[in-house]
């Protein structure tokens, strides 16, 4: 006998008084897409973010693995701390130039060559470890990195095109490209001490290479999503520095610098005390895992009240919240510990920096995007060099758990300055009326 069809529910109910109908579709069905949804119906911005993460990951592996490799090798904190330090301040000179390149003849044309250029001097700077290659060698060939263009600068400058007039969408757009950098460098750390623990002190390098390569590529490709070269006029060749509002929010971003720069090497010299140094990257992608979580809760939220004072509050729940790494390594002493409180303090990483871009993009004028953005990343990384070196020096002559004074302190001076009056524009710098 044939098998029988199950009856379907049926799509009305009759009562003795009425028709009632019944509706079995899901009632998610005719609800409008998220924030997040959004931003990718517009063409082209599924490829470009595909190939400008893959390019970004390697962001969160380099200094880990240079740490990692030139200690193992070399048995010196502070070298290593030196090292990452030295490359990092040179691409903080560097930086700002490659961006104002990009701005003028476009991304494709100037990102390739620069990206390849600093992917020979990290396999310069493989060979020079791998060989015992004098100590200045290592510092030149890891300064030869600086030409890395900023890659999430140059994407946030992609959106900033593409959603001109619509703040909602672009603050939407800075929120994931916040929780794209938190999930690179929660990914990176892990992957670059994971291969650099099982494999061979050079692999996390290597492998950081070929990402950056290929992802740079990819992302180029993408023409048709990429900003329009500007050519520069005589009025717009004034330096950023004299720009309303700009300085203040650079210098803040200087400390926040030293405070990321330090803990991510007093914590790997904290894993290593104990003997768990393959466990360091995954004690630091925790802290970019709060701070990616708390990232994405925060672009698909409409923040209240001005971004200024949204920006002292921020900084000011990430001082507070830094203070937990602190007691951690100082009562308990345990790693488990620390990889909690790192948890808990990263979730005010993410609206701090992406309030922050907010107002470097309200004062930066449209044609020179890409390097404000960029010269926040200077500031960014200038700390972190100053903050390496710094928390390098103290994990070798004092102790790692000194070194977790130093994030506090760089904080704490951050919300000083933001809390001092300055000149800062309400809305966006419209420099589209002279472009």
């Amino acid at each position: 006998m044939p098998r029988s069809t199950p009856r379907k529910p049926p799509l009305y109910t009759v009562t003795a008084d009425t028709l009632v109908a019944v509706d079995f579709h899901p009632r998610t069905r005719n609800r409008p897409p998220g924030p997040y949804r959004r931003l990718f119906t517009v063409p082209g911005t599924r490829a470009f973010t595909a190939g400008n993460l893959l390019a970004r990951l390697p962001m969160g592996m380099f200094s880990v693995s240079a740490v990692v490799m030139i200690a193992g090798t070399r048995g010196s904190y502070a070298l290593a701390g030196a090292v990452t330090a030295t490359g990092l301040a040179a691409t903080a000179l560097v930086a700002p130039w490659t961006a104002r390149l990009v701005d003028r003849y476009g991304q494709a044309r100037i990102a390739v060559p620069a990206t390849l250029l600093a992917a020979l001097g990290s396999l310069a700077l493989l060979l020079c470890v791998r060989y015992d290659a004098p100590a200045w060698t290592l510092f030149a060939a890891y300064a030869a990195t600086a030409t890395t263009p900023n890659l999430g600068g140059m994407s946030r400058a992609r959106w900033a095109h593409l959603l001109q007039g619509d703040h909602e969408a672009l603050h939407t757009a800075n929120s994931f490209e916040q929780a794209v950098d938190e999930l690179c460098f929660m990914l990176g750390p892990a992957l670059a001490a994971f291969l650099c623990g099982t494999f061979f002190p050079e692999a996390g390098t290597l492998t950081g290479v070929v990402l950056l390569v290929t992802g740079m590529l990819l992302f180029a490709a993408q023409r048709s999503t990429q900003p329009p070269a500007h050519r520069r006029t005589s009025a717009e060749t004034k330096s950023l520095f004299r720009v309303r509002g700009l300085p203040p929010l650079l210098a803040v971003c200087l400390a926040m610098g030293v405070a990321f720069g330090a803990m991510e090497v007093v914590t790997i010299a904290f894993a290593d005390a104990r003997g768990h140094r393959a466990a360091a990257g995954v004690v630091l992608g925790l802290q970019a895992a709060g701070s990616c979580a708390a990232g994405l809760l925060y672009g698909a939220l409409r923040p209240a009240g001005p971004p200024r004072k949204r920006y002292v509050w921020c900084i000011a729940a990430m001082t507070a919240l830094l203070t937990l790494p602190l007691l951690a390594a100082t009562l308990t002493g345990s790693l488990l510990a620390l990889a909690g409180a790192l948890l808990v303090a990263g979730m005010a990483t993410a609206p701090t920096m992406v309030t922050g871009m907010s107002l470097i993009q309200r004062s930066t004028p449209e044609a020179r995007l890409n390097e404000g953005m960029t010269l926040a990343v200077t500031g960014l990384l200038g700390g972190i060099a100053g903050g390496s070196a710094l928390g390098g020096w103290l994990a070798e002559h004092v102790s790692a758990t000194a070194g977790f004074g130093v994030p506090v302190t760089a904080a704490a001076v951050a919300l000083l300055i933001s809390l001092a009056p300055f000149d800062h524009p309400n809305t966006c710098r419209n420099s589209r009326r002279t472009h």
